[in-house]
C-alpha cells in the first residue's frame, strides 16, 4: 500500500491536467474524427481538386478537337495521320522516336 499511495496522491493533485492531455491525445491521434485524420483528408480533397481540374481540362480539349472534325473535314485527316499514323496509298510513314538506343562497346564493323 505504501507504493501505490504516492501516485494515487499524484493523480489526485494533477487529475485535471491528466485528464486534459489525455483529452487532447484522444482528439488529436485517436480516433475517427482525430486532427491527423483531418489533415489527410483535407490533402486527399486536395489531390482530388487537381485531378478533377485535368479531367476538365482534357475535357476541354476533346471537345474542341470535335468541334474541329465535325467542321473541317481535313482535319480528319490531320487526326488520322498525327495520332493513327494512317497514311494515303502513295506516300511512306516513318517514326522517329526519341528514345535513347543502347550503347555496344564493341565497333560492329570491325568483325
Amino acid at each position: 500500500m505504501s507504493r501505490i499511495y504516492p501516485v494515487l496522491k499524484y493523480i489526485g493533485r494533477h487529475k485535471y491536467l491528466i485528464v486534459t492531455v489525455l483529452g487532447v491525445v484522444i482528439i488529436g491521434f485517436v480516433g475517427e474524427n482525430s486532427i491527423l485524420r483531418h489533415v489527410q483528408n483535407r490533402m486527399l480533397v486536395r489531390e482530388m481538386k487537381r485531378e478533377i481540374n485535368n479531367y476538365n481540362e482534357q475535357y476541354e480539349k476533346a471537345q474542341f478537337t470535335l468541334k474541329e472534325l465535325r467542321r473541317n473535314p481535313k482535319a480528319i485527316t490531320k487526326v488520322a495521320r498525327e495520332q493513327y499514323f494512317m497514311k494515303a496509298d502513295d506516300e511512306d510513314i516513318f517514326v522517329l522516336s526519341g528514345d535513347k538506343q543502347p550503347e555496344t562497346e564493341e565497333n560492329e564493323t570491325a568483325k
